[in-house]
């Protein structure tokens, strides 16, 4: 696909999906294309999440594509059946990564030991299937980090979704080749400014830059939109401040990280 914007870009973590955006969808996506954003990866968090983003990735194969996983705060849901299922999913042609999985210590959804069995589970399953994984972590970096390193030579490639943490996490997560996603998280100055003096140490092969909208609004838009809600068109906004970050200009962080992404997810090119 070809899109008229001067800059194109890949949004590697988009909560389609969800019920903020039933109203208007394709208002949501016009806007995405007219912002130059060539392709969407829609997130799956939960089983009955990971068949809708499919559902809705094969009624747009030209820019979306999905995940299939389960979210740790949706792990206790897990089970033998739940796996089968998303081997089931992942042989399908429009999923192009194993996640969102991981840990999340923060509010304990499910029992860490639960989290613990099926992020194992779900990384056995990139493994088998030699699919990337798109990964969550928050507060549980040391048991997150043990489970990865145990089976990362296996491993085709990983990204560390919504990166949030601190310099000594990153390089940790770069030591064993993880990708690193950036939202708009980078602009609120509030919690996440620290991460703008970290992108200088992110390979540009590394690097890749997502919404995951509706959530995680940037804080320093001028002008909100209704009800404060995100979207993929608002993903050149990151960009900027991930390109004053690097001290690079816009294009061409917008080349590198399209680039990676389409490599990471195998996506044809646009």
């Amino acid at each position: 696909m070809t899109s008229p914007h001067p800059i194109e870009l890949v949004d590697i973590g988009v909560n389609l999906t969800h019920k903020r955006f039933r109203a208007d969808l394709d208002d949501v996506i016009a806007r995405a294309r007219a912002a130059g954003v060539t392709a969407m990866v829609v997130t799956g968090t939960s089983l009955a999440g990971s068949w809708a983003a499919w559902e809705l990735a094969r009624t747009r194969p030209d820019i979306l594509s999905s995940t299939a996983g389960v979210h740790p705060h949706n792990a206790r849901e897990c089970s033998d059946r739940t796996l089968a299922e998303l081997r089931d999913l992942a042989g399908r042609p429009e999923v192009r990564a194993v996640g969102e999985c991981g840990l999340d210590y923060d509010r304990n959804f499910s029992p860490p030991e639960v989290q613990r069995r099926w992020f194992a589970a779900q990384v056995d399953l990139a493994v088998e299937l030699s699919m990337p994984l798109f990964l969550h972590e928050r507060a549980a970096h040391a048991d997150f980090l043990a489970i990865l390193r145990e089976r990362r030579a296996a491993l085709p490639a990983a990204v560390i979704h919504c990166f949030t943490g601190d310099a000594a996490e990153l390089e940790r997560y770069l030591e064993i080749d993880l990708h690193i996603g950036i939202t708009g998280w980078i602009c609120d100055d509030r919690r996440g400014s620290h991460l703008r003096d970290l992108i200088g140490r992110i390979p540009a092969e590394r690097l890749m830059i997502e919404t995951d909208a509706p959530f995680l609004l940037p804080r320093d838009l001028t002008r909100p939109p209704p009800g404060k809600r995100n979207e993929p068109a608002l993903l050149p906004h990151v960009l900027d401040r991930v390109a004053r970050s690097a001290g690079q200009p816009p294009e061409v962080i917008a080349r590198t990280t399209t680039q990676t992404a389409r490599r990471f997810f195998r996506l044809d090119p646009p």
